[in-house]
């Protein structure tokens, strides 16, 4: 299934962004004294280096909460807001949304509700975006949506969070060399800068596409309400994901591709106008093998998974923040962003900067 959203009159503008990344890193011969692996071979098949592990205790809503108020304090230091602290501009929140695979909790409560409390965004709606990896694209669209059709609402603040370490067999090489731990966030707001035309700013254009059919490619099968955990059973390892590389691969190398000549096609424009793509950090392959059948250069790319892996839903708003914070895209920047993950599920975005 495949939507095509296209924004309002006023602009969606993204006016800030924060990370928050775990300071204990590992690395990938740490992965290899105890796991039958190389440096040398998790970097040729994934192009992963390190990856950052959160600490015993930490939760997703505790990076998401410190990757949100980084957004709220740049926005404040860089004059895009009026508002003098980061708790004056909390409140005047209208959502708080938080794209994750890792809730705080089983169900309820969500994990942005636990963020807007930690926040006190006292004003503002609160809920999670489960879609995998493609998460934080699925909830900049559903933020920019709630926004424009109701004119009271002005700002939320999106965010992608996880702690996949919890859900990562450590056990199974397969799987546990690819997965990292961090949160991203994007603040974003509604203003009076045209969406069209000349002068047209924020997002653009958005494609929402699903294939459950795929479903069994990436799946955390125990622990819902499909295959429940029995009272007595004793459990030896937690929920943790499996995952059919080599499914995943194909789906991925396909979503990307399509969603990029989609996303173009429908706006009208071609690749030199671009400054930059930034894809879900799953695998360096993945990105290379479609900028290949795309004709794409690789500095066209913005990828980091060298350093970070795959986390998620957090992948895409923690690329934007390293790009915005270190000047690599400026004001006028066509940026496309590209998602994809478990579901299976996958989309991109048009944002001009």
């Amino acid at each position: 299934m495949l939507f095509v959203m296209e924004r309002c009159v006023m602009a969606i503008e993204i006016i800030a962004t924060g990370r928050a990344i775990p300071p204990n890193r590992v690395t990938n011969d740490d992965l290899a004294q105890r796991l039958d692996t190389s440096d040398e071979w998790i970097r040729s098949h994934t192009g992963i280096r390190a990856r950052h592990l959160a600490d015993t205790g930490i939760a997703s809503s505790d990076l998401a909460l410190e990757a949100g108020k980084q957004a709220l304090a740049q926005a404040i230091e860089r004059g895009m807001v009026e508002e003098k602290t980061p708790e004056e501009l909390a409140l005047t929140l209208d959502l708080v949304i938080v794209g994750t695979s890792t809730q705080d909790f089983h169900g309820t409560p969500s994990t942005a509700c636990v963020v807007q409390d930690k926040l006190e965004a006292r004003n503002a709606g609160a809920f999670d975006v489960s879609a995998a990896c493609t998460s934080f694209i699925y909830g900049l669209e559903s933020a920019a949506g709630l926004l424009a059709v109701n004119a009271s609402r002005k700002r939320a603040l999106v965010i992608g969070a996880e702690v996949l370490s919890r859900i990562t067999d450590w056990n199974d090489r397969s799987t546990c060399i690819l997965f990292g731990d961090g949160a991203g966030a994007v603040l974003i707001e509604k203003t009076a800068a045209p969406s069209s035309g000349p002068g047209r700013r924020g997002l653009l254009r958005t494609v929402l596409g699903s294939d459950g059919s795929g479903r069994e490619s990436l799946i955390v099968r125990r622990g819902g309400s499909r295959a429940p955990f029995q009272k007595g059973e004793v459990v030896e390892i937690p929920a943790c994901v499996e995952m059919d590389g080599r499914a995943v691969y194909t789906f991925a190398v396909k979503a990307v591709t399509d969603t990029i000549e989609r996303l173009l096609a429908e706006e009208g424009i071609g690749l030199n106008d671009v400054a930059r793509i930034v894809p879900h950090q799953a695998n360096a392959r993945i990105v290379a093998a479609a900028g290949k059948r795309l004709g794409i250069t690789d500095d066209k790319f913005f990828l980091n998974i060298e350093e970070y892996a795959n986390t998620s839903s957090a992948s895409i708003p923690i690329a934007l923040d390293e790009l915005n914070r270190s000047a690599q895209i400026k004001r006028g920047d066509l940026v496309l962003t590209i998602g994809f993950g478990g579901g299976l599920t996958y989309g991109g975005n048009l944002i001009i900067w």
